[in-house]
């Protein structure tokens, strides 16, 4: 398959024949592409030094929100209300200490200073979200995404405490399911979504899916406090 690059021209080939899950390169990251980017199940991921790479990966790993595995464990801490979960309340917060993270097996991170400029407006528009779970007033966990039309894409999670970024990911999947959405984008399969439930969807299923999903409901812009 040909490699596109991408200039100023608002516009993605389509994701259907990918190779390896690279759709193209290049291009900017302004919210009109970003958005038009998830729309088409495209999403970017790459490192500093790098042009921005376009991803749809086959397969997709996905969480439906009507059978998220809760464990035992999980399920005392829940019952318990041990963290209380906010929307939007710290985003910058959030997405900086995703950034931070470590992660077993990964040197660095996809989040780029240009990346965290990127979605940050993508919140100031209201399409990017984040679910933070606090501990007696204390942030410990959260995630963050991009919301469009009855669609959730899932970008990162971070947990500075045991189990609280689960609690915040349990607690989108309730809020998105009583609003009709049926699975969230996990992008890539990882032990931590897989073991809350993840599948993992063949390319031209998870995009019949989404495009269900984006014109099932207007999206819904502007905070979630």
């Amino acid at each position: 398959m040909p490699l596109y690059l991408l200039d100023d021209r608002l516009v993605f080939p389509s994701p259907e024949h990918a190779d390896d899950g690279l759709v193209a390169v290049g291009g900017d990251l302004r919210p009109e592409r970003l958005l038009l980017g998830y729309g088409m199940g495209i999403f970017p991921w790459y490192h500093d030094g790098l042009p921005i790479l376009w991803h749809s990966p086959d397969p997709r790993c996905v969480i439906p929100t009507d059978e998220v595995h809760v464990s035992r464990s999980l399920a005392r801490v829940l019952k318990r209300r041990e963290y209380e979960v906010r929307y939007d309340v710290a985003f910058s917060r959030v997405i900086g200490a995703c950034k931070a993270a470590e992660r077993p097996g990964q040197e660095g991170t996809w989040i780029t200073d240009e990346m965290e400029d990127a979605y940050a407006k993508l919140h100031e528009l209201g399409y990017a979200h984040s679910i933070e779970s606090y501990l007696d007033g204390e942030l410990q966990g959260g995630l963050y995404g991009v919301s469009i039309g009855r669609m959730f894409f899932g970008e990162s999670m971070f947990s500075w405490r045991s189990n609280a970024s689960k609690v915040a990911l349990v607690t989108l999947a309730e809020r998105l399911r009583g609003q009709g959405s049926r699975f969230i984008d996990s992008q890539v399969a990882n032990p931590l979504t897989l073991s809350l439930g993840a599948r993992e969807w063949p390319r031209p299923f998870f995009l019949a899916r989404l495009a269900e999903e984006l014109a099932a409901a207007p999206t819904r812009r502007g905070s979630w406090t």
